[in-house]
């Protein structure tokens, strides 16, 4: 007896990463799974076994629990009632059923019909018609399309359930092509699918019998054996190895073996075990002179006799064993972390020699410490790089495979168009190099950030999200371009919309100063900068923003006014506890006589300040007793003069001042009558002009923005 196993068989991807999850959940939270995980009536009793609920309505799930969307994925109704309760929930919907969810949708909205082939009552199907308004075709196989009536004008497109059989879905797609005219099709059968597909066709022509492992609910377990069917006649379809002890199984010729993708990894090592002791049950009974009872196989297949008489080969288990022990490159296979010691790796795999992962093949990440991952005992799967590196190890490979399992990801992240975690771990000529998946992807320059980053090394070692831009599989290792540009544009534009919901008028917020520019400074709120204007750095006067502030500087600010609209941020450093506007009329009663500093010229004028943030006019007619034509024929910056306070307004925070007044002079009544009738009324005109202006940003300035500036300084 010979005993082959299939290429590929058991666990997918998609539901291995469901049943972890919800283990690993099920250890601090009570968790309810929306429906079986996977359709397997062996994981399902051990997950309720574990205390893990199922349940088939959101409605029957119990208030805090967390919920797991499994592998299958749901419809948008779902995601509405898992809301309307506030129900906290993980979703493991397979990247490929998800993309397929996306695909379905886009072609609706095309204005397409959606035919699907593939099981109507499947919750993969279910979920998938729920995002098109259940409007979708089903058809399950080739021979529905005879009594089925198209529009051959309408626009029709054609997709598969992840799990269909590839050949139906064939037949199915040949057959519409000749009735409507308008149809545009989509292969969406699952890659690994695919390819356990493949290999039960081709072990089913190679062997005498064939044992499919699955659940009878599993639909890619069914696929299996129908496919089987079709080339090995031989085929029998068991749940656990006691259904194969009760059909009487001969054990003579070559006999295949597979498993569909819901049979977990313990079924198939059960059956392992029991095939092995009901094989040696069989030698027993022979040799006592027992024989087995004849099967319409047996009877049907005089060959199989001639091969009992044949020596007999080693049992399944040995044979398991022995083809770990016959290794070879590029295979992959499993073994036991033995020691971690100076980064390398040893692992046992059973042969005659140990494996070695070199740090340099443990990781993509050179950063990576293998003792802070892998522990002794730990199992690992290891692709063989080489068998013998010439002092006796084989030469092993971790990053490989996890670079294998990072492509099905960014493959699927691809299709799916949803970003994957990644981190820069290069600088290379015209951009860098992001890990992503364990997997090296190319990001231009260009698509490094929102904006062009001169200096690169500036982003090494940083951790975001990023869009799988290209992929090209014809590459060896697959050309993968990813990029962050509009990802990046979408983050700060939430991280906006989120600092300016935390904003409010009169609040006090710390922040850095990210830019400086002649009108006043910006400060990074987090998600949104805040404008400074120079007029509100301080009480007192700011002749340069630079000579006060600097990029980088923490400051504590007050919010002076908001728009969230445009967002925009006006800030302010003054403290309203210290304006010196406070008590003004106390502190400079009107007709006291004072000492000041000129501070300003202007045409009209000259403005003294009376104490830091407190300036007063003193109108070109209130200079002297004497005509003046120009202020600085009379006056200087920095000079102190005395003067008097002849008007005080609260309201518009206005001080009058004079010198003449402030000082006594003899002069004619009649000069004094005309030189004020000359000046007197433009003094108030003059002031108002000039305050306009006073304290406000320049026109130019008004729509400035922290990019604006920044462009000025940053060539893309």
């Amino acid at each position: 007896m010979e005993i082959i196993l299939a290429d590929s068989y058991g666990f997918c991807f998609g539901v291995q990463r469901a049943v972890d999850k919800v283990y690993e959940a099920a250890k601090t939270r009570k968790v309810t799974t929306l429906g079986p995980v996977t359709h397997n009536k062996i994981v399902t009793a051990e997950m309720v076994a574990a205390g893990i609920a199922i349940a088939h309505d959101v409605a029957d799930i119990n208030d805090g629990n967390l919920v797991v969307i499994r592998a299958h994925g749901v419809a948008p109704g779902v995601y509405d009632a898992l809301a309307a309760k506030s129900l906290e929930y993980i979703d493991l919907t397979c990247p490929c059923v998800a993309a397929n969810q996306k695909l379905a949708r886009d072609m609706f909205e095309k204005g397409k019909t959606i035919v699907i082939a593939g099981d109507a009552a499947h919750p993969e199907i279910i979920g998938i018609n729920g995002w098109i308004g259940d409007s979708a075709v089903i058809i399950s196989g080739a021979d529905m399309l005879e009594n089925m009536a198209f529009d051959e004008d309408a626009p029709y497109f054609l997709m598969a359930q992840t799990t269909f059989c590839a050949a139906e879905f064939a037949r199915i797609a040949a057959h519409m092509f000749k009735i409507v005219k308008n149809l545009e099709t989509a292969d969406t059968i699952c890659g690994d699918t695919r390819k356990k597909q493949e290999a039960c066709a081709e072990l089913a022509a190679k062997v005498d019998k064939m044992v499919v492992i699955g659940d009878k609910t599993s639909s890619n377990s069914v696929k299996l054996y129908e496919i089987s069917r079709r080339v090995q006649k031989n085929t029998i379809f068991i749940e656990s190895i006691d259904d194969l002890g009760l059909k009487s199984f001969a054990f003579s010729g070559k006999i295949g073996i597979t498993a569909g993708a819901s049979t977990p990894p313990a079924t198939i090592e059960e059956a392992v075990r029991q095939m092995n002791e009901l094989e040696k049950t069989a030698e027993n009974l022979e040799d006592m002179g027992v024989t087995q009872p004849e099967t319409e196989e047996k009877a049907a297949a005089p060959e199989a006799e001639a091969s009992a008489t044949e020596p007999k080969a080693d049992s399944f288990e040995q044979m398991l064993e022995g083809s770990i022990k016959s290794l070879h490159t590029g295979q992959i296979v499993k073994g036991k972390v033995i020691s971690v010691v100076n980064g390398e790796v040893m692992v046992d795999l059973q042969y005659k020699s140990d494996g070695i992962i070199q740090k340099g093949h443990f990781s993509e990440s050179q950063d990576v410490d293998p003792a802070t991952v892998v522990s002794p005992g730990d199992e690992l799967e290891v692709y063989v790089l080489r068998v013998n590196d010439g002092d006796g190890n084989v030469l092993l490979s971790k990053k490989r495979i996890d670079a294998q399992k990072g492509y099905k990801d960014i493959e699927a992240a691809h299709l799916a168009e949803q970003p994957l975690p990644g981190k820069i771990a290069e600088v290379v000529k015209g951009g860098v190099i992001a890990t992503i998946a364990g997997v090296r992807a190319f990001v231009p320059s260009s698509q490094v950030g929102e904006r062009f980053v001169r200096d690169l090394t500036t982003v090494l070692g940083q951790e975001h999200n990023f869009a799988i831009l290209e992929l090209d599989k014809t590459k060896r290792p697959w050309r993968v371009i990813a990029g962050r540009r509009d990802l990046a544009a979408k983050e700060a534009e939430a991280m906006k919309t989120a600092a300016l919901d935390r904003l409010e008028v009169g609040a006090k917020i710390t922040g850095k100063i990210s830019n400086v520019a002649s009108f006043g400074a910006f400060v990074d709120l987090g998600g949104v900068d805040g404008l400074i204007h120079v007029s509100e750095l301080s009480w007192g006067r700011v002749r340069n923003v630079a000579d006060m502030l600097k990029e980088g500087d923490e400051v504590e600010a007050y919010v002076i006014s908001l728009d969230k609209a445009k967002g925009k941020v006006s800030l302010s450093l003054k403290d309203i506890n210290s304006d010196p506007w406070a008590n003004i009329e106390e502190k400079f009663p009107v007709g006291a006589i004072v000492e000041g500093r000129v501070v300003r010229m202007v045409p009209f004028g000259a403005f003294v300040e009376l104490t830091p943030g407190v300036d007063g006019l003193v109108h070109i007619s209130q200079i002297s007793h004497k005509h003046v034509a120009k202020p600085e024929d009379e006056l200087k910056i920095e000079q102190v003069v005395q003067v008097k306070i002849t008007e005080i307004s609260l309201e518009k925070k206005k001080v009058s001042l004079s010198i003449k007044e402030a000082i006594e002079y003899d002069y004619d009544d009649d000069y004094d009558d005309d030189y004020d009738d000359d000046y007197d009324d433009d003094y108030d005109d003059d002031y108002d002009d000039y305050e306009t202006t006073e304290g406000e940003a320049p026109a130019e300035a008004e729509e400035e923005t922290p990019e604006a500036v920044k462009t000025e300084t940053t060539e893309e």
